[in-house]
């Protein structure tokens, strides 16, 4: 009777582990003798002495697409194995030359990017203050017309009064010499379209053809760069 109480005991405790095993029949990892289960995977097929089933995955960094037991480099994995040495390199190379490409590739582009940001930002540094020079300009033309006003007689109160805004158009116009603002000369000169617009034209014998017969309103270049073509009559 004790016997037959052992055996019970013993077919329990065989039981008690492969209720924490889901292996199946045909898993040699020892659970099915009664020992414990060093694999506890529903689909593991390994041996208990070479069980890799928690690292079957497909092994992406060699290009196969087998089914592979990868441990964390391409050497242990069963697809890379497979392959013969030459065919490892030929695939490698070939990697290698892709990545390369690609890292010339970006290269040039961040290169590309690097010097027209560059360029961009030196000529917003070169023309700082364009908006504001432009905004000086126009009191500077109203300041010269009311100087045209004077007249020969300076004993006037006229006269005295245009004489402070004379001073005040000299200090304005020796301002934007020192910023590098000048007056585009064309009068006399040929038309030049790049620096001044026809607005007007008319008919002097003479004088050549093309040639700028009045400044309406005066032109100005800031540094080399025009900012405010000049208004000019032409001769036709």
């Amino acid at each position: 009777m004790n016997l037959k109480k052992n055996n019970k005991n013993k077919n329990k405790t065989k039981d008690e582990l492969n209720k924490s095993c889901n292996c199946s029949d045909e898993c040699e990892c020892g659970c099915n003798e009664g020992k414990e289960c060093t694999c506890h995977d529903e689909n593991c097929g390994c041996t208990e002495d070479n069980c890799n089933c928690e690292n079957e995955n497909n092994c992406d960094d060699c290009g196969s697409e087998e089914e592979s037991s990868c441990s964390g480099s391409c050497s242990g994995c069963s697809g890379c194995g497979s392959m013969d040495s030459d065919t490892m390199i030929q695939i490698l190379g070939s990697r290698n030359q892709e990545l390369e490409e690609k890292y010339m590739r970006l290269q040039a582009e961040f290169l590309n990017f690097k010097t027209r940001t560059q360029g961009e930002i030196s000529r917003m540094l070169q023309y700082e203050g364009e908006d504001f020079i432009k905004e000086i300009l126009t009191i500077k033309d109203n300041l010269e017309r009311a100087v045209m006003m004077d007249d020969n007689d300076l004993t006037d109160d006229v006269s005295k009064f245009l004489s402070g805004i004379k001073m005040i158009l000299g200090n304005l116009t020796s301002v934007l010499d020192k910023f590098e603002v000048k007056e585009i000369d064309c009068l006399g000169l040929e038309f030049n379209p790049n620096v001044a617009e026809a607005v007007l034209t008319d008919q002097d014998e003479t004088k050549p053809t093309n040639v700028v017969l009045e400044v309406l309103t005066k032109g100005y270049k800031y540094k080399d760069k025009v900012i405010r073509h000049a208004m000019v009559k032409v001769n036709k």
